[in-house]
C-alpha cells in the first residue's frame, strides 16, 4: 500500500482524485483496499473506479493471490493514458522531460540556456522543442495535459519571476506562463525549481504517502520544497522553502537577494566557485555550473583544496537541513538538483551526520537523508508532475496556478 492512510480522500479535491492518487502510490491495489485507504464508501469507490476505467486512466491488472475466498481484482494506472511536459528554465541550460501518467520519464533532453537572449525568443524555442519532441516520440498531442514550467524563485503566477539572480535580470516581471501558454496552446503551470522537485519526488514514488519530507535543492542556488502527507506547502505566494536565504551570519557577505549572510552566499555553487578561485584553484572558466562540476570531480579524486571547500559548503547545507527538520519535524530529506547530482556523495554524509547529532527531536525519531534518483533533472521532472497532480489528483490545500487553456483538455483530464 506504500503508506496510504485511512481518510486520505479528505485531502483531495474530489473522490476521483483521491482514488487515482492512492492507485498511483500503491502500484496495484484492490477495490476493497481502496475503500480502506481512502475512507470512502464501497459504493463510491466502485462508481469512481468504473468511471476511471471508462476514461482509460485505470485498468484491471489481474487478480491477487487467494487468501481463502475469491481472489480480488487488482487495479493500476495505465501509464500511457496521459502525458505532461516539464521545462526547467535556467541561465545555464533548459532541461525538458515528457513524463507519463505514472511519473516515468519517456523523453528527456537539454538545450542551451536562456543566456542573454530576449525572453520572447527563448519562449519560441521552448514551444518549438516541445512540439518537435512530442511528434518524434509518437505521443498523441491530445493526451498531453499541459506544461509545467520551472525556474528559480521567487515566482508570481501572474508576472513570472519577480526577483531573479543577476544573470537573469531581464526575465524579471516577464509573463512567463502566459507567454508559453500562447506559444504552445497548452495549459501551463509555473513554479519554482525546489517546490517542483518536491512534487516530482512524491509523484514518481520517491516519497511515501504520510511522510513529512523536504527536498533540499541545489542548482545554481539553494532552495527547498516541502511535502507533508502528499500535499505541498507553498506559503502565501507559493514561495515557501527559500532556505538558501536564511541568514547564518549577521555581518556575512551580501547576497543577490538583498540580504546578508545567507546560506547561499556562503555555500551555493557560485560562492564555492568564487572561494576556489580566491584559493588559486584552476577552473575551466565556462560558467558556475561547469566550474562547480570541475571542483566536484577534483574533490572526488581526493584533491585537498576542492575537498575542503565542498566540505565547508556541506556543513552549511547541514545547517539548512537541520533548520528545515527542526521547524517542520521532518522524517525525510532528499538532496536533489544538478549540483547534488554532481557532488551529492560528498554532501550526503555531512548532512546525515549533522541531523543525527543535532536534530531537535532525534530522541523521538531519526531523519533519513537520501539523494534523488533523478537529481540532475529533478526540476523538469517536477514540472511534469505538477501538471499530472494538478489535473488528475488535485489536493484541497494545494495552490493551482493555471493559465487558461487555449485548447480543450482530453476527456477525463
Amino acid at each position: 500500500m506504500n503508506g496510504a492512510q485511512p481518510g486520505l480522500g479528505a485531502a483531495h479535491a474530489s473522490s476521483g482524485a483521491a482514488i487515482l492518487d492512492v492507485i498511483r502510490a500503491a502500484g496495484t491495489i484492490s477495490r476493497v483496499e481502496l475503500t480502506r485507504a481512502t475512507g470512502l464508501t464501497a459504493a463510491t469507490v466502485s462508481t469512481v473506479v468504473r468511471r476511471l476505467i471508462d476514461e482509460g486512466l485505470v485498468v484491471e491488472a489481474g487478480r491477487a493471490e487467494s487468501t481463502g475466498g475469491k481472489p480480488r481484482m487488482l487495479l493500476r494506472l495505465d501509464p500511457y493514458a496521459r502525458y505532461a511536459v516539464g521545462v526547467h528554465l535556467d541561465h545555464a541550460g533548459i532541461t525538458y522531460v515528457i513524463a507519463n501518467l505514472g511519473g516515468a520519464v519517456v523523453a528527456r533532453w537539454r538545450r542551451p540556456g536562456a543566456g542573454a537572449d530576449d525572453p520572447r525568443d527563448v519562449v519560441a524555442r521552448i514551444a518549438a522543442e516541445i512540439a518537435t519532441t512530442v511528434t518524434r516520440t509518437g505521443i498523441d498531442p491530445a493526451l498531453v495535459l499541459g506544461v509545467g514550467v520551472v525556474s528559480p524563485g521567487p515566482i508570481s503566477m501572474t508576472t513570472g519571476m519577480t526577483l531573479t539572480p543577476p544573470v537573469m535580470q531581464h526575465w524579471a516581471e516577464f509573463p512567463l506562463a502566459a507567454a508559453i501558454g500562447d506559444a504552445t496552446g497548452l495549459p501551463v503551470l509555473l513554479d519554482n525549481d525546489a517546490t517542483a522537485a518536491a512534487v516530482g519526488e512524491y509523484w514518481s514514488g520517491g516519497v511515501a504517502t504520510g511522510a513529512a519530507c523536504a527536498t533540499l535543492y541545489m542548482g545554481t542556488g539553494i532552495g527547498a520544497g516541502i511535502v507533508v502527507d502528499g500535499t505541498v506547502y507553498r506559503g502565501r505566494s507559493s514561495n515557501a522553502g527559500e532556505i538558501g536565504h536564511v541568514c547564518v551570519a549577521l555581518d556575512g557577505p551580501e547576497c543577490w537577494c538583498g540580504s546578508r549572510g545567507c546560506v547561499e552566499a556562503f555555500a551555493g555553487p557560485a560562492a564555492v566557485v568564487a572561494q576556489a578561485r580566491a584559493a588559486g584553484v584552476v577552473l575551466p572558466g565556462r560558467g558556475v555550473s561547469e566550474d562547480f562540476a570541475a571542483l566536484a570531480r577534483a574533490a572526488a579524486r581526493g584533491e585537498a583544496e576542492p575537498m575542503r571547500l565542498l566540505r565547508a559548503s556541506a556543513e552549511y547545507l547541514g545547517v539548512a537541513a537541520q533548520t528545515l527538520a527542526n521547524v517542520l519535524d521532518l522524517d525525510l530529506v532528499v538532496l536533489t538538483g544538478p549540483s547534488f547530482a554532481l557532488a551529492g556523495s560528498l554532501y550526503l554524509p555531512v548532512v546525515q551526520e549533522r541531523l543525527a547529532r543535532s536534530f531537535f527531536a532525534r530522541g523521538a525519531h531519526p531523519v533519513r537523508v537520501t539523494i534523488s534518483t533523478h537529481a540532475s533533472e529533478a526540476a523538469a521532472v517536477g514540472g511534469a508532475a505538477l501538471v499530472l497532480q494538478s489535473e488528475l489528483a488535485p489536493r484541497q490545500a494545494g495552490t493551482r496556478m493555471v493559465v487558461e487553456a487555449l485548447t480543450e483538455l482530453p476527456t477525463g483530464a
